[in-house]
């Protein structure tokens, strides 16, 4: 498979077409080779327009959703990030290329490990990474200037907004299957968080929060 053709057609007919115009994702897309993050068998897909199964019944997200993601957050160099499920390790590759420092959480210890395989190939050492059930985020080394959740959650917790900086910005996939909302969240102030809904979606929920959690707004 000539996998270059493909990124190129990832970037140009899926990606940009859902509005994702920032140069600096583009390039990062660009520049990381996704199917390396992927499960071998699903190599050859690993740049089409579909998710790619994880295991654990975990699946990745869309490379467009990906990218119109990272475009929300509006990333920056300076950045302490905290991703709430690992996965396949592509996203947090690109978050740490992006951003100067982040903390990822897997609640399954085998993508953690293979994670850590696949920083390591990529040339990545900005990137702690922890077994670790990020439902209620990872208030021991708060506040973060980006909130990453890879999964999705039946309503929305204070406690992601609470480990925001000022200026802090909050990604997270919100409802229930088939119609849940992709969500960024800005601090403005110590009590005042601003809310974008971007997209609908579906999308598997973190572990553990596939009913409601204990603290709800």
């Amino acid at each position: 498979m000539d996998f270059e053709a493909a990124r190129y057609n990832m970037i140009e007919q899926q990606i940009r077409t859902w509005e994702v115009f920032d140069q600096n994702v583009l390039d990062a897309v660009q520049g990381l080779p996704r199917e390396d993050f992927m499960p071998s068998q699903y190599r050859d897909l690993a740049l089409a327009d579909t998710p790619i199964p994880l295991g654990h019944g975990q699946q990745t997200m869309t490379p467009k959703t990906e990218a119109r993601m990272l475009q929300a957050l509006d990333l920056r160099a300076d950045d302490r990030v905290l991703e709430i499920g690992t996965g396949s390790a592509y996203v947090t590759t690109l978050l740490g290329r992006l951003c100067r420092e982040v903390i990822s959480l897997d609640v399954f210890a085998d993508f953690t490990g293979a994670a850590r395989e696949k920083l390591k190939q990529h040339d990545i050492g900005n990137v702690e990474l922890l077994t670790s059930d990020g439902l209620n985020g990872y208030a021991p080394a708060a506040p973060y200037d980006v909130i990453v959740v890879t999964g999705s959650i039946p309503q929305m917790q204070n406690q992601y907004k609470q480990q925001l900086a000022n200026d802090g910005r909050l990604f997270v996939v919100i409802g229930r299957s088939p119609v849940m909302e992709a969500t960024l969240f800005t601090r403005r102030s110590k009590d005042t968080c601003t809310r974008d809904v971007l997209y609908e979606t579906d999308l598997p929920a973190l572990v553990g929060a596939e009913q409601p959690p204990a603290f709800e707004i």
